[in-house]
């Protein structure tokens, strides 16, 4: 790799997508690795809390899902199905996980015992998880103090009192309401931009 390259591609930009994110991954930027980590972190981590395993058997599936990435992403023909990708390979992980700790005869003793099919991923699942990923992409482009103001007011639980919200941001009391409808408004159209209407 140039010096030249190095020095261009050693801070992706925030809002590469994932051809060029893929891209720069394949020709071995390390960076570039860390950002689409980065990326779908939340989304792989999803999929074993929703199928209630524990933190380390959760943390084992995402691990082995990047792992899958790594090794499967020069196989990759559509940039745009990274998502769905990972998805079905997290699945498919918490499936193997949840049978192999449910498994409570030996397979020594059952030689010709067919492996259990894999049950296709849940549609429902699979739109909840793809749902949550655009929201978190859309909420990574807003302003800072969009981003914050929306994360203090509805991810955070309990909620925030308006006035600590417009205290913490250095905001007027009066224009948390009119500041909030912008941040939405904003939110709503990079949404719409990734398709979520």
């Amino acid at each position: 790799m140039s010096p030249a390259r190095t020095k261009a591609s050693a801070k992706p930009e925030a809002k590469w997508n994932d051809t060029r994110l893929v891209k720069e991954c394949l020709s071995g930027d390390e960076a570039a690795w860390a950002q689409l980590i980065d990326k779908y972190k939340a989304l792989i981590y999803s999929i074993p809390i929703k199928y209630n395993l524990p933190p380390q058997e959760a943390a084992d599936v995402f691990q082995s899902t990047c792992v899958e990435l790594l090794v499967r992403l020069p196989e990759l023909r559509e940039p745009r199905a990274l998502p769905k990708w990972l998805m079905q390979v997290a699945h498919h992980e918490c499936y193997r996980v949840k049978r192999l700790s449910k498994r409570v005869v030996s397979r020594d003793s059952e030689e010709n015992s067919p492996e259990p099919e894999v049950p296709p991923i849940a549609e429902s699942l699979v739109q909840q998880a793809q749902e949550e990923q655009m929201l978190r992409e859309s909420i990574a482009v807003l302003t800072p103090q969009c981003r914050r103001l929306v994360e203090m007011l509805f991810f955070e639980s309990p909620s925030r009192p308006y006035a600590e919200v417009a205290a913490e941001l250095g905001l007027a009391l009066g224009s948390i309401g009119f500041t909030r409808q912008k941040c939405i408004e904003r939110l709503r159209r990079q949404l719409e931009e990734l398709g979520f209407y």
